[in-house]
């Protein structure tokens, strides 16, 4: 298989819009002749289904919730970048795509990159233009604070909300199309497969959440906006309905799969209190700007922190890295935490956490202050782990947050099936190994809002599509192989519960193919996997019926996939031997634990073509040319 990324001649400041001349148009009157499915109604989907038919096509938008607007994509906190330069501090266009390809480590595309900040602005002019409450200087000019990996301000921002208030922007407009009858809303489905026709995207196959019935609904092209599959670790940061699913069927059809490996973890989260947890909650990185990260200098100090004098504490990132400070973009972050923690000088019941402290923000700017910025952040920190921010330090931990691999794209958006386009963080595209904070919305919104409506109109421009109707062999086929799976799994009759393999799953991941990962250990997990999914497929119970309402099927559906797919991570960040932005190999580092790349001999895009059941997956790469940037070792001091 030859990978083909179709990116555009000429200066890279120039390729987009060179590419927009130059790709074919389909005329207004004969858009409406398109059918198109989007799958998923985050930031990525709901932009692109509420863009499309506002253009003119015909568009069914299916959703995982009983509603668009229960998206994952309304958790994300802490703002959204774009190179506008209101803070007047040095920002461009070419610094913001400069500082994403540094802080991905160098291992994302030039176009691509380069066209997303070109982008950001746009969002933000139409984000202020559906009523978005940014937050707002004395002077009424929107407002922007730092993040991680940057040393200018560009994070615009709706206090800790910011996902919630975009995705509810997108979700206005996709609910206007819905009220012209340009938009079919289908909610609580599940796609459980991907239809090809003469090798090309033809429809998908789902079923019914409240009643079990499988469906099948055709279209002239596919657009997965589905997500991450940071749930295969179990507790994650993701809604507990995220998965790898929809990707992972399209896998098994013939989409590549890119970076598998590459998973970040958030540096500011929640710490573990418990066994039977069943999810983490994330704590902005925003809080970051005005909290100072430390722990006590003498290992196993266990005094409560204010009775910790500042000479007795260890602030490890501002002292590390003098010039970014606790602003380090995430995977720094999260791996000296997790170095803290390991020599012993961890605090709280686990040890495995540190302190984020609010007292200097407080004493120099006033409590008012930080409460404006932060408030509703520090309420929900205080509801679930019961102590005030306010007067005691928050303590924070690492978890999986983000997955920066996905489905291979190239620079149209569009996998290797034709017809079946993947957006947002569903795909591999914009970040590299790493992903800087306040860029996930912006990706989803740049692919939906102002990228797919070009790319996809020249793919149906260029090709001729002959009916296919919902009975045709191959939705047949594909619904009869969907309902067989279903079936296998109330079958096994066995007596360990999904959630119990589930957990297994993702404390092998955890510990394995986590922060830190070793040869020795991804092999042992290889091996530990085969056989947690042998035991699943004997062991499984799953009670209820089909035909009903029945989560633990759901479920079930789901971890099997992570399951396969847990073994195509662990077989990436085998085949990657150096460190990179968040796959950190122990035998790559430098001399100061920092990730060690080998560009002459990984310098490229790891992609994976499904082979079949219990084969390994064939190995295909897309070399990274860097034309614009010279490759360097990332350094934050």
């Amino acid at each position: 298989m030859e990978l083909n990324a179709n990116i555009p001649s000429g200066p890279l400041a120039e390729k987009w819009d060179r590419y927009r001349f130059e790709r074919k148009l389909v005329s207004p009157a004969n858009k409406r002749k398109y059918d198109i499915i989007v799958v998923g109604t985050g930031l990525a989907g709901a932009s692109a289904s509420a863009t499309l038919a506002e253009l003119g096509y015909a568009v069914k938008t299916f959703c995982i919730q009983d509603s668009p607007r229960r998206a994952h994509s309304i958790a994300a906190q802490g703002g959204i970048n774009a190179a506008k330069n209101y803070a007047n501090d040095g920002d461009s266009i070419w610094r913001l795509f400069y500082d994403t390809i540094k802080g991905g480590d160098f291992r994302a595309r030039e176009a691509n990159v380069y066209r997303l900040a070109q982008v950001s602005n746009e969002i933000i002019d139409q984000a202020v233009a559906q009523g978005i409450p940014f937050a707002r200087d004395y002077g009424g000019l929107l407002a922007n604070r730092s993040f991680g990996g940057a040393q200018v301000s560009r994070t615009f921002y709706a206090r800790g909300q910011t996902g919630q208030q975009l995705l509810l922007g997108a979700y206005s407009a996709l609910m206007r199309q819905a009220a012209a009858g340009k938009v079919t809303i289908v909610p609580r489905r599940e796609m459980l497969d991907l239809v090809l026709v003469n090798g090309r995207a033809r429809g998908i196959v789902v079923r019914n959440l409240i009643t079990g019935e499988v469906e099948n609904h055709s279209a002239h092209a596919v657009v997965l906006c589905t997500g991450g599959y940071g749930n295969v670790y179990f507790l994650s940061t993701n809604a507990m309905a995220s998965n790898v699913t929809a990707c992972y069927r399209a896998y098994k059809r013939g989409a590549v799969f890119a970076n598998p490996c590459y998973t970040q973890i958030h540096p500011t989260c929640i710490p573990v209190h418990g066994d039977y947890q069943s999810k983490l909650t994330l704590m902005s990185e925003s809080l970051r700007n005005d909290g100072r990260v430390w722990v006590p200098k003498k290992p196993g100090d266990k005094r409560p922190p204010r009775e910790i004098p500042e000479e007795e504490r260890d602030y490890y990132l501002e002292n590390k890295y003098p010039s970014f400070g606790n602003l380090v973009p995430r995977d720094v972050a999260s791996r000296n935490a997790k170095e803290q923690c390991d020599m012993g000088k961890g605090v709280g019941e686990t040890g495995r956490a540190v302190y984020l402290d609010f007292e200097d923000a407080i004493r120099r700017d006033g409590k008012d202050v930080i409460a404006q910025k932060y408030g509703n952040l520090f309420q929900m920190y205080e509801k679930i782990t019961g102590e005030n921010p306010y007067e005691t330090p928050m303590m924070i931990y690492p978890a999986v947050h983000y997955t920066m691999g996905g489905l291979w794209v190239d620079y149209n958006l569009m996998s290797t099936i034709p017809g079946l386009f993947v957006l947002g963080e569903a795909n591999f595209s914009d970040h590299g190994a790493n992903r800087l904070g306040a860029s996930a919305l912006m990706q989803g919104l740049a692919d939906g809002y102002f990228v797919l409506p070009y790319t996809i109109g020249g793919y149906l421009a260029a090709e001729s599509f002959p009916d296919v109707p919902v009975d045709h062999p191959a939705f047949k086929e594909a619904a009869r192989d969907v309902q067989a799976r279903v079936e296998r799994f109330l079958a096994v009759g066995g007596k360990r519960t999904v959630d119990d393999f589930h957990r297994e799953l993702g404390h092998i991941m955890w510990e394995h193919c986590g922060m830190a990962r070793t040869n020795e250990g991804l092999n042992k997990a290889k091996g530990m996997i085969q056989a947690l999914r042998g035991e699943f497929w004997e062991n499984v119970k799953v009670p209820g019926s089909e035909r009903d309402f029945n989560q633990s099927l759901e479920r079930a559906g789901r971890v099997a996939d992570f399951l396969e797919f847990g073994e195509l991570m662990i077989t990436d960040a085998l085949a990657r031997q150096e460190s990179c932005g968040c796959h950190l190999n122990e035998a790559y580092q430098t001399e100061e634990n920092e990730a060690k790349r080998d560009d002459e001999n990984f310098c490229h895009v790891a992609c994976w073509e499904y082979a079949g059941d219990d084969k390994e997956p064939v190995f295909h790469k897309e070399p990274l040319v860097f034309e614009n940037v010279e490759l360097t070792q990332r350094s934050y001091k």
